[in-house]
């Protein structure tokens, strides 16, 4: 009888070229055809199409390198391509900037509706690295829930002061930096309360 094939997981650089590599693409791409007068007014939707190929790319790279793709990252390649393709289709800049007050806001939906639900899914997409009580979960969930509702209306108010090229050159900056903070500061919670198990992590009966 064959072996299933085993899972593999990613690298730390291997996931930050999967989390950072795509954005970094379209604003790149962006700033060299703005540079250039015969593809300057076509520059945001010439940078979103390559930005869509760099999201399927990471997509496709991760389910070759790990046997598996994260529920998270197919939501946002679903709204990166939906939203992509209508802003060039249409030709509507705006439509770039809503992809990322509407993905937020489905994260930040997702989670309370979950909660709501008693399926945590930030326990369900991460239970398998920590094994903390539930009311660690929940507290976690929440937290994060808040992070993408405030990184919604954050994104509302930012493409609202400023204009197109200013927001794309702050996207790296507004999309990690945040992250990345907050991430840590809740770090301390989660090392905390993980209990070292035998088995597979996930569930703890510590309250």
């Amino acid at each position: 009888m064959t072996k299933a094939p085993t899972q593999r997981k990613s690298s730390p650089a291997n996931q930050l070229l999967i989390d950072l590599g795509p954005i970094a693409v379209f604003v790149i791409a962006f700033n060299v055809f703005s540079r250039f007068e015969a593809t300057k007014a076509d520059a945001p939707f010439l940078a979103t199409g390559l930005f869509i190929v760099a999201v399927l790319a990471a997509i496709a790279f991760t389910r070759i390198r790990t046997g598996r793709v994260p529920p998270v990252l197919i939501v946002t390649g679903v709204f990166v391509t939906a939203f992509g393709g209508l802003s060039i289709l249409l030709r509507n800049e705006q439509l770039i900037q809503d992809k990322v007050t509407v993905v937020n806001g489905f994260y930040a939906a997702a989670i309370l509706v979950s909660l709501a639900l008693r399926q945590n899914v930030w326990k369900l997409l991460f239970g398998h690295m920590w094994t903390l009580p539930d009311r660690i979960w929940n507290i976690l969930a929440l937290r994060w829930a808040g992070y993408f509702i405030v990184m919604a209306i954050f994104n509302e108010v930012l493409r609202r002061g400023v204009d197109f090229t200013t927001w794309t050159n702050l996207r790296l900056l507004v999309a990690f930096v945040p992250f990345f903070l907050f991430f840590f500061a809740n770090a301390p919670l989660v090392l905390k309360h993980h209990v070292e198990t035998d088995g597979k992590p996930g569930d703890a009966t510590v309250s």
